[in-house]
């Protein structure tokens, strides 16, 4: 896959992840469970969109998808290991566990995605 596609696609995924929370928190916490602090659901709502945002305005270019890869494998690795450490002691929901396969499925489209390679002069396809 397209390396500027994949940062496209998954910066989709974290802005609408991190709107949900804000724009109908009720419907969240109906699948996720009740949030007691609602500040840090908001904090890392505000921390997916910007990173939504920006892998969706990648530029087409070695050194933009280099970033929106690092980004992505970053913000997938961390969501995936509180997921997977505090699910399975019913810290958070059980939920986070379907949330955690997601993530991981990030972490190996980044992984089978070659990083670009600079070219002078010319811009990633």
């Amino acid at each position: 896959m397209d390396g500027i596609v994949l940062a496209r696609m998954h910066g989709v995924a974290n802005t609408l992840g991190g709107l949900w929370p804000l724009v109908h928190l009720a419907s969240f916490e109906a699948v996720f469970g009740p949030k007691t602090d609602r500040w840090l659901v908001k904090t890392v709502s505000g921390l997916l969109i910007v990173n939504g945002l920006a892998q969706l305005t990648a530029k087409r270019t070695p050194e933009g998808v280099s970033q929106a890869r690092r980004l992505g494998l970053g913000t997938a690795a961390t969501l995936a290991a509180i997921d997977l450490v505090y699910a399975p002691t019913g810290r958070i929901s059980k939920m986070y566990l379907l949330d955690a396969a997601m993530e991981v499925g990030w972490i190996f489209a980044w992984l089978r995605q070659t990083p670009p390679v600079r070219q002078k002069g010319r811009s990633y396809p």
